[in-house]
């Protein structure tokens, strides 16, 4: 896979990343060789720390349970209704989506981007690979890693599509909220991590 470089000028900008389960550690890589300075987020009093909030890979039900035991859902929402910019990768983009096409009973969410999306849309756990995004907006493909991932089924009004694998939407945004089915921090392609700083500033 192609080396993208990262940043060598740090941006100053905080950012925080949801550590309450998932690859949290990666993200926080990702962004540090992006330019950003990372901080682990646990509970609602971290969030008045960052500029922006990345929402890992995991297990979506247990990182929205979670959330919800330490009251992080409410003071999430709370802060992205003042505009703070949000980025979901995989579990993080179900939690972001307002409706979740085959989401269990009570499924724990954030409900704050206009998407439906699928679970599990791509296969199990075994059936995980690594792929090239047709993303026009990036200048080149993006390179992705896809495990148990989703899908976006359907666009709001006011999402644009930024990313595609064989015909499905993998990345979108809507204004400062930025969603990804696929786990850009699995790889040495920092795009994406860079534009969610651009959205930060």
């Amino acid at each position: 896979m192609p080396c993208v470089a990262a940043s060598t000028e740090g941006t100053g900008l905080k950012v925080g990343v949801l550590a309450l389960q998932g690859d949290f550690l990666e993200h926080e890589r990702a962004l540090a060789d992006a330019g950003g300075e990372p901080l682990e987020v646990r509970l609602p009093r971290d969030l008045a720390q960052v500029a922006g909030l990345v929402i890992p890979g995991g297990e979506s039900t247990a990182i929205g349970k979670l959330m919800m035991l330490y009251e992080l859902d409410t003071a999430i929402r709370a802060r992205v209704a003042e505009g703070m910019p949000l980025f979901g990768t995989c579990a993080g983009m179900i939690l972001m989506a307002n409706d979740i096409a085959d989401g269990i009973p009570e499924q724990p969410r954030l409900g704050v981007m206009d998407i439906r999306v699928r679970r599990n849309a791509f296969g199990r756990q075994r059936d995980s690979f690594e792929t090239q995004i047709e993303a026009p907006d990036f200048g080149a493909p993006l390179e992705g890693v896809f495990i148990r991932a989703p899908y976006i089924e359907r666009l709001g009004p006011g999402v644009q599509a930024l990313g595609t694998y064989e015909g499905q939407t993998v990345l979108a945004r809507q204004g400062k909220l930025l969603a990804a089915a696929f786990h850009p921090e699995l790889t040495r392609d920092r795009r994406v991590h860079q534009r969610f700083l651009e959205l930060c500033k």
